[in-house]
């Protein structure tokens, strides 16, 4: 593998996934205040409701965690995984020999509506339930590959996702920029899956902490 195909697979999929995440909660407002306020109750439990959301929080940020994972189902950065068999076998009827190169169609297994009730709707809640509460390898869901050749930067790549959606969310309204009502989710193929036309947004500051705290612990 060249040098720039190792830059590409560990930085451009991660900024695809943040994009198509924060894509998908611009167009989905409800589930933008419930991520927010899913954040906001973690740091006033913690005692300390005067910080911003820290990378050791997002364990305990569930809701957030569903978000980033049905943005991945739906808007996987690799639409594909090659394999190389190395036996014979045989697949849903297929005969494959020994040395022939395949395709796992990601954005397809994905959207399965045998695997998936709704499959392209963006459902965070989805991922709340049952067998797909935890880990990357549930049934059909194979944004990070799976098996022994799984992305060994899969939890690495998956915090810096949700830390950076977390703190884009938790202090930010967003505003479409071209006063569009919301962002158009075409896609654009290259090396990863895009958004075929890029995110333009204004940030609007919220207030995030107890403004009668910070006087307080200002004198």
């Amino acid at each position: 593998m060249h040098l720039q195909e190792i830059f590409i697979a560990g930085t451009g999929t991660t900024s695809d996934a943040i994009v198509w995440t924060m894509a998908e909660l611009l167009n989905h407002p409800t589930i933008f205040k419930r991520a927010r306020q899913e954040i906001r109750d973690l740091i006033i439990g913690s005692g300390n409701n005067n910080r911003l959301v820290e990378e050791t929080d997002i364990p305990n940020l569930h809701y957030l965690q569903a978000v980033v994972k049905e943005a991945l189902r739906l808007h996987p950065p690799v639409i594909a995984a090659p394999r190389v068999c190395r036996e014979a076998c045989r697949v849903g009827g297929f005969d494959i020999p020994k040395g022939v190169a395949v395709a796992l169609n990601v954005y397809s297994i994905a959207r399965d509506p045998e695997v998936w009730a709704n499959p392209d709707e963006f459902s965070p809640e989805r991922f709340l339930q049952g067998k797909v509460e935890k880990g990357f390898q549930a049934n059909g869901f194979a944004a990070f590959g799976g098996g022994r050749r799984m992305c060994p930067g899969s939890n690495l790549a998956f915090t810096v996702i949700c830390y950076a959606v977390a703190a884009m969310v938790q202090c930010f309204d967003w505003k479409v920029a071209d006063g569009e009502d919301g962002v158009r989710m075409e896609a654009s193929l290259g090396m990863t899956m895009s958004l075929a036309k890029p995110l333009v947004c204004i940030p609007q500051l919220q207030v995030c902490f107890d403004q009668s705290q910070m006087e307080v612990s200002s004198l």
